[in-house]
């Protein structure tokens, strides 16, 4: 038979499987959840954007403690820590060479501090993950809105962050723009920076305004029922980024929601007459708090533990990463409102997802054996180096979990293997009843690197999987049931 009619729309659906993600990438996704720390001059003035012109003499954290900051991150679950290394306001939290408003003139440690360095260390000794957030936008630097001089400027700082302070697994490229003291606005050479991170931090990824980690569009920890990793190349133009990001301190902005037309932006409808396409996954980042740095009067306002489950599970559960702010107070410490909530969400992920019920279970998986002779056993298998893979043109699969006894189930959890790109477009889940009949208890469309299907405490001795529709042929990794 021609390949082109293995059914209606296959030649489409395989230009679409050839878009894959880049080790890098899969190496991001497989982190799922990390924190954000903001920290600067900000949690002294109360401002969420300073304005550059704020004296290094009010940042003196006077309890400042990295190695609270890792504990609260990894009994929070974290894998990893993003630092804003340098907000808008232009204060840096390094000494560096390139400026005088940073930490070297301020009273922190007699002028002798290095907040990077510290946290940096700390993470590394927990087995913690360390990223930078350097802002483009600089308030305080001069050289800012003309041109080239202020790349030298940016690029050298860029540099300091990626070869003093060991391996950095992100740069966080935020798109604020505002104009500079001659009333005019940079024009970031965004390549450029690219360029540095990718000789100086090669299995670093970009954020946000770069071509590896797509903005989820809000900071309210919305997310979209069906994420597609697979997009048009067009969403990662860094000035189409900078354009839909926060342009001005706004708690409207960090309150607004995804709206309807950003809903889809990669099902076969949206893509079939896209030419451009790349594998841009999307990361949720959303603050504990209203704001992103510390605010007194906000201590009474951290997200409850059941809001932060709700996010967890729609966004790591939901092929997104997760990326939770927790800013520390003007001591330097992350106080114990935020880490209550964090821990609590800590505990759930450890005990809800600690012992996968799949492995006590009778599998049975249709076709019994994948396009390389494998069995339905490597679906019990963690870990991208197994994957269950139909052979082309057959969309369904059927993974079946039985037990002797009746077992409580609270989450499915469904991997693809995207090395072989994102392909499932439709799934539904079905439990048996107390009559042995098959019930249909969820439905749901993308998978891609994770999908935490909830199950609502089903009592059953049956689950069953229905893949129904998949671009080419479903490829799957992984099977947990919870």
């Amino acid at each position: 038979m021609d390949t082109k009619e293995l059914y209606p729309g296959y030649g489409e659906d395989v230009r679409l499987t050839r878009v894959v993600p880049a080790p890098r990438q899969i190496a991001h996704q497989e982190l799922e959840y990390f924190g954000f720390i903001h920290f600067t001059v900000n949690t002294f003035t109360g401002r969420e954007w300073g304005n550059g012109e704020e004296s290094p003499a009010i940042f003196n954290p006077e309890k400042l403690d990295a190695g609270q900051w890792v504990e609260t991150a990894v009994r929070g679950g974290m894998t990893g820590l993003i630092l804003t290394c340098k907000h808008h306001d232009g204060f840096c939290l390094w000494p560096s060479a390139y400026t005088e408003h940073s930490i070297k003139n301020s009273p922190y440690k007699g002028g002798k501090g290095d907040i990077v360095r510290e946290l940096s260390d700390a993470c590394r000794e927990a087995g913690l993950k360390f990223g930078v957030y350097l802002s483009p936008w600089d308030r305080n630097q001069e050289t800012y809105s003309t041109g080239k001089p202020y790349d030298d400027y940016y690029v050298n700082q860029l540099t300091e962050l990626l070869t003093n302070y060991g391996e950095v697994f992100t740069v966080w490229l935020d798109g604020a723009c505002g104009e500079g003291q001659n009333g005019k606005k940079q024009v970031y050479d965004w390549e450029r920076y690219y360029e540095v991170v990718r000789r100086l931090q090669p299995e670093a990824n970009i954020f946000g305004c770069g071509p590896d980690v797509r903005w989820c569009g809000n900071e309210a920890g919305d997310t979209r029922p069906s994420e597609w990793s697979v997009v048009a190349a067009e969403l990662a133009d860094a000035e189409k980024v900078a354009s839909e990001s926060q342009q001005e301190d706004s708690e409207e902005f960090r309150q607004k929601k995804l709206v309807s037309t950003d809903m889809d932006l990669g099902s076969r409808a949206v893509l079939k007459n896209k030419k451009n396409l790349i594998w841009y996954p999307a990361e949720v980042d959303v603050s504990i708090r209203p704001g992103w740095f510390y605010h007194e009067e906000e201590n009474d306002k951290v997200r409850s533990f059941e809001n932060l489950k709700e996010i967890y599970l729609k966004s790591v559960g939901g092929n997104c990463t997760l990326l939770l702010n927790i800013p520390p107070d003007t001591n330097g410490l992350i106080r114990e409102e935020d880490r209550r909530s964090l821990f609590m969400l800590g505990d759930f992920i450890r005990e809800s997802f600690g012992r996968n019920l799949a492995e006590e279970a009778v599998l049975t998986v249709k076709p019994e054996k994948d396009r390389d002779g494998k069995d339905g056993s490597v679906l019990l298998k963690k870990g991208e180096e197994t994957w269950f893979g139909n052979p082309d043109g057959l969309r369904e699969l059927e993974v079946e979990f039985t037990w002797a006894e009746e077992r409580c189930l609270n989450y499915l959890v469904v991997q693809e293997a995207i090395r072989f790109s994102q392909r499932v477009e439709q799934f539904e889940v079905y439990c048996l009843d107390g009559q042995g009949c098959w019930k249909q208890i969820e439905k749901g469309t993308t998978v891609g690197y994770k999908r935490i299907v909830p199950l609502h405490g089903a009592a059953t001795k049956g689950l069953k999987l229905v893949i129904t529709d998949a671009r080419v042929a479903p490829v799957l990794a992984f099977t947990g049931v919870y």
